[in-house]
């Protein structure tokens, strides 16, 4: 998208934006979600980059645009904390199956971008070796990996730094990392109750990071756009399948619970195919 042309004053155009952002937010909290995914889901990633990258140029119209995004991704993270965790604790099929939804009904636009300077059978292939690749990476951190990190300032900016990962690296999800680290929960508690002891050094770290890796990516995307957005496909479909809730899950579940989680998702499929269509006529 060229935001230098995008129509930045439409109410609409604001609205979606905002909820374009507050996706990215609740995705940014929910393990095994990636905001950087979900940010090239919505056709946001490469512009988010590119003025990372370069704050400097056209910045009064790129910080115009992008308010509501951020806007939206505080509301994401803050507002919606507690209703996502609430949803994740006593309906995770539920609300991990919307979000499923959402994200595979965004995939054809997310396509049409990976190959929107030119697709050659080579990037399918890395496409589909990113997904088997990352998938098992995923499988195997889950079942293996459990490190326990004392909660201090530095282990906090490195938290924010992780946080921040998800955004730069489409696909990584920092959740699933944080979860790992047993600095999840104590993450959010801290947001919901809004302890700046946390919040603080963790934004630090996030912008640190940011700030320090996003010229590195707009580097690679100028020099292989198509190999960079294949890769980020994959890694999409990788961490939006490992998020599929376990079996377990499904104890005492009766015919209406399935029902209502088909229902979810296909809710979810057809508002992230609008989304993706929407994107499509901006550009």
């Amino acid at each position: 998208m060229n935001v230098k042309k995008a129509n930045i004053k439409s109410p609409f155009n604001w609205l979606v934006r905002f909820i374009k952002g507050m996706f990215i937010g609740s995705g940014a909290i929910l393990p095994g979600v990636s905001g950087g995914a979900l940010a090239a889901i919505f056709g946001l990633y490469e512009p988010i980059i590119e003025f990372l990258s370069d704050i400097r140029t056209h910045f009064t119209k790129n910080v115009l645009y992008f308010l509501p995004v951020g806007l939206g991704g505080l509301f994401g993270v803050f507002v919606l904390a507690t209703p996502i965790d609430y949803g994740l604790t006593h309906f995770p099929v539920h609300v991990l199956w919307g979000f499923i939804g959402a994200i595979f009904g965004t995939l054809p636009s997310l396509y049409r971008e990976a190959g929107k300077e030119g697709r050659e059978k080579r990037h399918i292939v890395i496409a589909v070796t990113t997904a088997v690749l990352a998938f098992s990476l995923l499988i195997y951190a889950n079942n293996h990996l459990d490190i326990e990190v004392p909660q201090t300032t530095l282990s906090w900016l490195i938290a924010g730094g992780i946080f921040a990962s998800g955004m730069i690296v489409p696909g990584l999800s920092p959740s699933n990392i944080l979860i790992y680290l047993h600095l999840y929960q104590p993450l959010t508690a801290g947001i919901r109750m809004l302890d700046w002891s946390i919040i603080f050094p963790l934004a630090i770290g996030a912008v640190i990071v940011v700030l320090s890796f996003s010229k590195l990516m707009s580097l690679l995307m100028d020099k292989a756009y198509a190999t960079v957005f294949h890769l980020i496909l994959g890694f999409v479909v990788a961490s939006t399948v490992i998020i599929a809730p376990d079996g377990i899950l499904y104890q005492g579940f009766q015919l209406m619970d399935y029902v209502s989680v088909a229902a979810i998702f296909i809710v979810g499929l057809l508002l992230g195919y609008w989304m993706g269509q929407l994107e499509e006529r901006y550009k």
